[in-house]
């Protein structure tokens, strides 16, 4: 089963980002706009989780500044990239951190 929304918890592990980190992109990019629930917590739906890690591609991987990532969010080429599950997201991320215990081993 799908699930709707996710805590803050769950996206920093799935992410692999600091809770604080997420807190300040989403004062950085308009377009990252978490609900909260009635406690006062942050909800994130599954394409706010999917533009996490395409902000976190752009960023970190692909190397893009701040103002880089702003501009390709206001011309809109990250809405229409379907996005991986969170499942899948995660599985990847377990198979990253593995490979790169892995790498430091040798």
């Amino acid at each position: 089963m799908k699930k709707l929304y996710y805590s803050m918890g769950e996206v920093s592990k799935l992410t692999g980002l600091e809770p604080h980190v997420l807190r300040n992109w989403e004062k950085t990019y308009t377009e990252l706009s978490p609900k909260k629930n009635s406690a006062g917590n942050r909800v994130y739906k599954e394409q706010e989780l999917a533009l996490i890690f395409k902000i976190k591609e752009l960023l970190h991987d692909k190397k893009y500044s701040s103002e880089g990532v702003q501009e390709i969010l206001r011309e809109g080429e990250i809405k229409d990239a379907p996005p991986l599950s969170a499942e899948a997201r995660k599985d990847l991320n377990e198979i990253k951190v593995f490979l790169n215990d892995l790498l430091e081993r040798l």
